[in-house]
């Protein structure tokens, strides 16, 4: 049974800093990447970053771009989004989701879901 489940998420201030954590299991090696979205209340689920099973590649939203960093442990299954230079419209309910094209930051490209983790950057 596929399972991605997300932890890391809390509480802080704007500059400040989080890791997120999406630890997988039950895959096939099937899907071509690991991605982070993110969903803020009243707002449409954004693509955040992903990276491909293949290659590492990665990838960025505009809004994230020199501040987020995605990696991955191949040895924990476990894909991480480490966040800098937070800010208050950062705050969502951050997912990782494996999908069929890692290039496109889109949830319509993504198969399996995790539960969602709560980020929030306030002072």
């Amino acid at each position: 049974q596929v399972q991605l489940v997300e932890s890391g998420g809390g509480l802080v201030q704007p500059g400040g800093s989080l890791r997120l954590s999406c630890a997988a299991s039950g895959f096939t090696l099937d899907y071509d990447a690991i991605g982070w979205f993110r969903q803020a209340p009243g707002k449409e689920r954004e693509g955040v970053s992903s990276i491909r099973n293949s290659d590492g590649s990665t990838y960025y939203a505009d809004s994230v771009k020199g501040r987020f960093t995605i990696s991955r442990d191949n040895h924990k299954n476990t894909v991480y989004l480490q966040m800098g230079s937070l800010k208050p419209e950062d705050t969502a309910v951050y997912y990782c989701a494996a999908g069929r094209a890692g290039w496109i930051l889109e949830a319509d490209y993504y198969d399996y879901w995790g539960q969602g983790t709560q980020v929030t950057v306030s002072s």
